[in-house]
């Protein structure tokens, strides 16, 4: 899916649409807020980087509930910096992201540099940037979204105070500028920590991006597992406050294969990987509309900032007891808010946390603000109501284009059109029937097929050259041996590409469902197209 020509051209338009937005941003929108010391009080600066940036995916969760293998069950592979067990193993934030070759960019390095979307971390200090790090390898997943690991949460107070800096705040710098974050569960420890329940409260605003995974789900019984969603859904009503119901993917997401314990729930594991993976590759395409998003969010704060920075100016002394007149103003925000609010005739929603403004005023003098710009204003209500609509308007036409795109490359009918279809036509084998590995596999497969340097013409590799990939799904020798037999179709001791990508389908499905899945013979849809007669 991420190296097929449809993608890479809407990464084209992305860039594209992301450096105009960052000219908007530069042009209209940052003067109000270095005028009005924006940054000091909310959201630092938006930085080249940002703009720049792949969708991230925050992971977030209690010690040892597969944070770190989900990652690596996403990725198919290992990865730099990684650390798995049972016991509290990543001390750290670990930020994968797409590079030439594997390696490790220690904090203090990646927050200096212009090219990366982690500049602003800078203000969380050495004690920080020192339990913070990138880890950097070649992956088709990781050139359209970068994920990020973040410390296991224990229930401890000697935790949080140990630290050195504090977790919650990092972990809202992370979501401001997240398109999705996971919470993970363990199906057998579904208890919320002080601390969880903290972050989970920091994520307030950004219910919209939250999913819930519910992992390890299959080492209990179908009838267990219903009772600890259950039981799941009631620990979260009482922390999350929201009318809606939060989306839960339940499954077992690492690389081995099912638990015989929920081996009854093999289809539903299978059906919610299918839906959270297509909720991951849908990042990409949404991730121009969903800064888009986020700076108008930003921009109107900005104004209402400026806006209530400049009355509250205009309530000061000119001579002398401007601190005292400073501290009755912050002790009757809400009151200031309600007038600000009339004058200018703004939103309640727009307003921000009353507390964050009088922290802010805290370390600053009202009387070192300048007076309000009307033009500073207006060019930037110039920037919400024209350019930006202008630019969502071409973003909306390259979604309808995208569409058409990937009709060319997949068929303008897919499979599973015509499989909902009561009526439809079952083609058989002699006509044509539709491979068992869709496109989307197909070309993750391509790509893992040529990083193991197959010889000859056509391109094809040795039962050596496939031994290592096929060891690393876990399944026993008999299994893989039938598998190898099964694939081999040519019965020439190698596999081309088209073999290659049926081993790796048999693999994944024996995985999910037992070796037992695995058939005596081909059916006519695992035969290749280039196999068939």
């Amino acid at each position: 899916y991420f190296t097929d020509e449809a993608t890479i051209r809407r990464k084209e338009r992305h860039t594209a649409a992301m450096e105009a937005l960052n000219r908007i941003y530069k042009a209209k929108i940052k003067p109000v807020e270095q005028a009005y010391k924006f940054s000091s009080f909310y959201a630092s600066e938006i930085s080249d980087g940002d703009f720049d940036s792949r969708p991230m995916v925050l992971l977030v969760g209690q010690y040892s509930v597969g944070k770190t293998s989900f990652i690596k069950y996403l990725l198919e592979r290992d990865f730099p910096g990684q650390h798995i067990g049972p016991e509290p193993t990543t001390d750290r934030f670990l930020a994968v992201t797409h590079g030439r070759s594997e390696r490790i960019v220690p904090g203090n390095a990646a927050a200096v540099d212009t090219n990366r979307p982690f500049q602003s971390l800078t203000k969380f200090g050495t004690a920080f940037l020192n339990r913070f790090e990138v880890s950097e390898l070649p992956c088709p997943l990781l050139d359209s979204i970068t994920l990020i690991d973040t410390p296991g949460i224990l229930s401890g107070e000697k935790q949080r105070v140990e630290r050195g800096y504090e977790f919650e705040d990092v972990v809202q710098w992370f979501a401001e500028r997240s398109d999705r974050i996971l919470i993970l569960f363990d199906a057998h420890k579904l208890d919320i920590s002080d601390e969880l329940k903290r972050v989970i409260e920091v994520l307030k605003g950004h219910e919209d991006k939250i999913r819930i995974v519910l992992n390890k789900a299959d080492s209990v019984a179908p009838q267990q597992l219903m009772r600890i969603y259950g039981a799941l859904m009631w620990s979260l009503g009482k922390v999350v406050r929201s009318p809606e119901v939060m989306r839960v993917y339940l499954g077992s997401f690492w690389d081995q294969p099912l638990n015989p314990e929920g081996l009854g729930n093999a289809d539903l594991f299978n059906a919610e990987k299918q839906d959270l993976l297509a909720d991951l590759r849908a990042l990409p395409r949404n991730s121009a509309v969903r800064k888009v998003n986020e700076l108008i969010k930003r921009a109107r704060l900005a104004k209402v900032h400026a806006l209530l920075i400049s009355h509250l100016w205009s309530k000061m002394p000119y001579l002398w007891g401007s601190k005292d007149k400073q501290k009755k103003l912050m002790g009757r925000l809400e009151d200031e808010y309600v007038k600000v609010q009339k004058m200018y005739n703004l939103a309640p929603g727009d307003f921000p946390n009353p507390e964050k403004l009088r922290a802010g005023l805290s370390v600053h003098n009202l009387s070192d603000f300048p007076k309000l710009s009307s033009r500073l204003i207006d060019v930037m209500d110039g920037g919400l109501t024209r350019d930006i609509p202008k630019l969502l308007s071409e973003l909306r036409d390259d979604s309808e284009t995208i569409g058409d795109e990937q009709n060319e490359i997949y068929g303008a009918i897919r499979p599973e059109d015509s499989a909902s279809n009561p009526f439809a036509h079952t083609a058989d084998f002699a006509s044509g029937e539709q491979w068992v590995v869709d496109n989307n596999n197909k070309a993750k497969w391509d790509n893992l097929f040529y990083s193991l340097n197959p010889q000859g013409t056509p391109a094809a590799l040795p039962g050596a050259g496939v031994r290592g990939v096929m060891l690393e799904s876990g399944l026993p020798s008999d299994v893989l041996r039938k598998v190898w037999d099964l694939s081999d179709i040519d019965e020439d001791g190698k596999l081309d590409a088209d073999e290659f990508a049926l081993a790796m389908h048999l693999i994944s499905q024996a995985r999910i469902r037992g070796g037992e899945s695995v058939p005596s013979e081909l059916p006519p849809a695992y035969v290749p197209p280039s196999k068939r007669k």
